[in-house]
């Protein structure tokens, strides 16, 4: 609990002041007077002003005891009277191009640091399983197409265009692409025995996705990658436990149906339940190179909304993982094209959403966001850099909205201005701020309710 508590502080402490810094860098080049730098709301924690400012600039740097959100308060007429002097520093007296450029700053800073943390992760390297597929879900696109399980995927692409495919999670992220997108994804299966690659096309465009949930990927067929049917912990009172297995047993086959991994075990569990009732099914398992046969009969629980079998053990072996790491020009292209990937999926998922193409299950609150930041700071320091570039992403691409009450409002704002030769007038501003505070407020309280059911449902 401690460790998410402080890693959701981290990062929102982070995501703010690179965003407000943007504002706050570009107000300064402008020649705009900036009069307090902040980071949070509330009582103020910590206040100071830097001996050395840039001329003209009486910057106050304050941080605040509530981390949801910061501000850059600028010189502006619109606030306050400002002294004749000062004028020419003010935010509303400087030239069209100048105010745009300040309020876009922003959203900038988080994409920008999205390169900078997905460039890092590159550099450093992170472990992931390698791209050997488990057997894939029966009926599923996956199986379809002809995948058995154990298949290598070298290559993997859309329209013709195939590159190298780095581990399981490039694949997967692949997949998502092509399954939200309505796009084919051609993917390249390592021959084997001296025989030649082929390729295969899943035909994830009859999916018609509306939610990167598990039950998309249960569709596609991919769920894992290759591990081996081992059962590790065994949970007190469990059902595993009353049928007598022990961790490191590996399960040969359940009934007639011989197992070859450990994504087709935990299918093979799922499914043994007959009418709502547990049904009863003989393992064959090998313990310590000797085989024998046990009778197991599973615990049913209830998920998304159908009966399923659990055993209560932790089910198959770690998967085979590989370093994925880039040299110093392909990790900073590969960190500006992930960014732009990520950016364009983000925008297109709220487009759909807005037309009804995609549920609305998929906005996330700070719940979710913080259940996130914990469980990746647990994984170490690769896999938070990830999650902050994600966050980092989705903060600019958000903010670029063209919302009143955010960066994207205002942008449209000076778009009028620069079609027409005039501002918008105060009257329409104060009624498109507040449509703008109502619709953002609905986003929110959508966004919590998902957080909470997700959680807690």
């Amino acid at each position: 609990m401690l460790l998410t508590v402080i890693a959701f502080v981290v990062a929102l402490g982070v995501l703010i002041a690179v965003h407000e810094y943007g504002h706050y860098r570009v107000a300064v080049a402008c020649g705009v007077k900036v009069e307090r730098f902040s980071v949070g709301f509330g009582k103020a924690l910590l206040r100071w002003e830097p001996k050395r400012q840039h001329p003209g600039q009486q910057t106050e740097f304050v941080i605040g005891a509530f981390p949801f959100g910061g501000y850059v308060k600028m010189l502006d007429e619109r606030e306050g009277p400002v002294a004749p002097e000062e004028r020419h520093r003010a935010f509303n007296t400087q030239p069209l191009r100048s105010r745009a450029a300040i309020v876009a700053a922003g959203p900038i800073a988080n994409l920008l640091l999205a390169v900078v943390l997905y460039t890092a992760v590159n550099w450093i390297g992170v472990q992931e399983p390698v791209a050997t597929l488990a057997r894939p879900v029966a009926g599923s696109i996956a199986e379809s197409a002809g995948l058995k399980g154990g298949e290598h995927i070298t290559r993997a692409g859309f329209d013709g265009d195939l590159t190298p495919v780095q581990s399981f999670e490039d694949l997967r992220w692949r997949m998502t692409r092509g399954a939200l997108d309505g796009r084919d994804l051609t993917i390249e299966v390592a021959g084997e025995g001296g025989r030649p690659a082929r390729e295969l096309v899943l035909p994830l465009s009859r999916m018609e996705a509306r939610d990167a949930d598990p039950q998309m990927f249960r569709k596609i067929g991919v769920l894992a990658p290759l591990t081996r049917p081992e059962i590790g912990e065994v949970m007190k009172g469990s059902a595993a436990e009353s049928a007598g297995l022990l961790k490191g047993d590996v399960v040969r086959a359940i009934g007639a149906t011989a197992i070859i991994d450990g994504q087709q075990l935990r299918e093979a569990i799922r499914a043994s339940v007959d009418n709502g009732q547990p049904r009863t099914q003989a393992w064959q398992i090998e313990r310590g190179g000797r085989p024998l046969t046990i009778d197991v009969k599973p615990e049913v629980r209830e998920e998304g909304g159908a009966k399923v079998g659990r055993v209560g053990a932790y089910v198959g072996a770690p998967a085979e993982m590989v370093t994925v790491r880039q040299g110093v020009i392909d990790g900073i292209w590969r960190g500006v094209v992930r960014t732009w990937e990520v950016s364009a999926l983000t925008v297109r998922m709220m487009g759909k959403m807005v037309i009804g193409e995609a549920s609305i299950k998929n906005l996330s609150g700070p719940l979710t966001i913080a259940d996130y930041a914990g469980k990746s700071a647990s994984l170490g320091l690769t896999q938070y850099l990830v999650f902050l570039a994600l966050i980092s992403v989705s903060l600019g691409v958000l903010n670029l909205m063209p919302l009143p009450v955010l960066d994207g409002g205002h942008l449209m704002y000076y778009l009028w201005e620069g079609l027409t030769g005039k501002s918008v007038s105060d009257a329409w501003m104060e009624r498109l701020q507040r449509g703008g505070v109502a619709l953002l407020l609905v986003m929110m309280s959508v966004a919590l309710f998902n957080d909470v059911t997700r959680l807690f449902g």
